[in-house]
């Protein structure tokens, strides 16, 4: 007999913007131009990639955040529910959505510009944020909203025993008050350098260990590498694949293995079906636009 897994229940408190993404053969140097083969406009931000990546991968997901009053704020609404986010937290304010400025090379690699717009007016939680945070298995949390916010989010989270999942991106210095409210970090190997000052993965994992209880470290086309306190470290590898696009690949990760966690399964399964979830995304253009769905990632 097939079990059925009850779905995992993920609060994501982060950002939304609209992906202008220009696709080059190469980015171009300071002062240089260069002549793009494609432009598209596409949903994205860090907390509606990773709400769109955990709904699609099968959890319940509540977006918490805000849009602006712009039509992108409409569009992102609609992408959100789309894919099966609950909007009913995401609010509208006046003025702009948040955009991200994005170019992407032939060898599918990026370099960004978020301009945060009405991301940045999320300073602390409502009531009715909190109520949904503390009615879920999780809380995905990321740095492209205020400070203020995330650590209003982390604090909620931990008041009402929710799994708090922190990735460090945009990477910036932390408060130890704040990392002593995450159970889970999930760094890029280039945010886990900037965080400690040590280039190699594992040794920053170590130093990231006296802050955090667990922490995976992504390392692109390596892979990932887990720790935990008192635990030997775990590598997972990557699939190998040709990347289209790695815009949201992190994201994707993330949100697969938020769900995958949520439903009990041992972390190496669950790293691996994050790297399969990933590894999927990165075949497609765009970010949102190119998550698979959870009938895709267990086909692999």
């Amino acid at each position: 007999m097939t079990r059925t897994l009850p779905r995992t229940r993920i609060a994501v408190l982060g950002s939304t913007n609209m992906d202008l993404v220009a696709y080059v053969p190469r980015a171009p140097g300071r002062g240089e131009t260069v002549t793009g083969r494609e432009f598209r406009t596409v949903p994205g931000g860090k907390g509606a990639n990773q709400a769109v990546a955990a709904a699609r991968a099968g959890a319940e997901v509540s977006m918490i955040g805000a849009v602006g009053s712009d039509d992108f704020g409409a569009r992102l609404r609609a992408a959100l529910a789309e894919s099966g986010v609950d909007t009913g937290l995401l609010r509208t304010v006046d003025g702009p959505s948040g955009t991200a400025h994005i170019v992407v090379d032939d060898d599918g690699a990026n370099a960004i510009v978020v301009v945060p717009g009405a991301n940045a007016s999320v300073t602390g939680l409502t009531p009715e944020d909190e109520a949904r945070i503390a009615a879920s298995d999780a809380l995905l949390l990321q740095l492209e909203l205020p400070l203020d916010a995330v650590a209003a989010g982390a604090e909620a989270a931990r008041r009402h025993g929710v799994r708090t999942i922190l990735t460090p991106s945009p990477v910036q210095p932390l408060p130890h008050d704040l990392l002593a409210l995450v159970d889970l970090l999930v760094p890029n190997e280039h945010e886990a350098s900037a965080l400690t000052g040590v280039a190699d993965p594992r040794a920053a994992v170590e130093e990231l260990l006296r802050d955090v209880p667990e922490v995976v470290v992504t390392l692109g086309a390596a892979g990932s590498l887990y720790a935990a306190r008192g635990a030997r470290p775990v590598a997972v590898p990557a699939r190998r694949v040709r990347a289209v696009d790695t815009t949201a690949a992190g994201d994707t990760f993330t949100g697969a293995l938020a769900v995958a966690l949520g439903e009990g399964r041992p972390v190496p399964d669950a790293l691996a079906w994050a790297s399969a979830a990933a590894s999927l995304s990165v075949r497609r253009a765009g970010a949102s636009s190119s998550m698979p769905y959870r009938s895709e990632i267990d086909a692999l």
